[in-house]
């Protein structure tokens, strides 16, 4: 980014701190004029001074993606003074979990259906091309696979009735 010094109008640092901007500001390539909440809330958190120690003792290529995540963490402090990014991060984290159990649940009627159909069972979809073999060996047992070479479920699912030539569920 450009020197806020070439416009004549000092980064927001400078002017949130009412001092000169110089050509050398470190703030000048971070905090443009045009975005003072940026700075403002970033000083608030964290502190001018500490803002400063830090760009000086990173390297130039790496105070870029480190304004970003100071400036991020300082308007979810703003907004959540307790939690900050943490409930976002929580919130985010629950999503997963809840989007893994409806996958788990997919592949789950995935493998009813195959098994109702004597289709292959179809691959499982999930993160880590298809997760640990554990994983998929304890939902296939829950779904009815007995690893010896049958099939035993314990529970036939009302929806079988309408697939299942045979009309009922029990042991297939």
């Amino acid at each position: 980014m450009a020197s806020s010094s070439c416009y004549n109008s000092p980064c927001a640092a400078c002017k949130f701190l009412r001092r000169k901007c110089l050509p050398g500001c470190i703030f000048a390539p971070y905090f443009p004029p045009e975005e003072p909440h940026k700075f403002a809330n970033v000083h608030k958190i964290f502190g001018a001074s500490n803002v400063t120690k830090l760009l000086n003792d990173l390297l130039p290529h790496q105070r870029e993606d480190a304004v970003s995540t100071l400036a991020y963490e300082a308007e979810a402090r703003v907004r959540d003074p307790v939690y900050g990014c943490v409930s976002a991060i929580t919130f985010l984290q629950r999503q997963v979990e809840r989007l893994q159990k409806e996958l788990d649940d997919a592949n789950a009627d995935l493998l009813r259906y195959a098994s109702c159909n004597d289709v292959s069972a179809p691959p499982f979809i999930g993160p880590q091309e298809i997760g640990s073999s554990l994983h998929n060996m304890t939902l296939s047992r829950r779904m009815g696979y007995d690893h010896g070479g049958g099939y035993h479920f314990p529970y036939p699912p009302s929806s079988w009735n309408d697939q299942n030539p045979s009309g009922g569920g029990g042991n297939i």
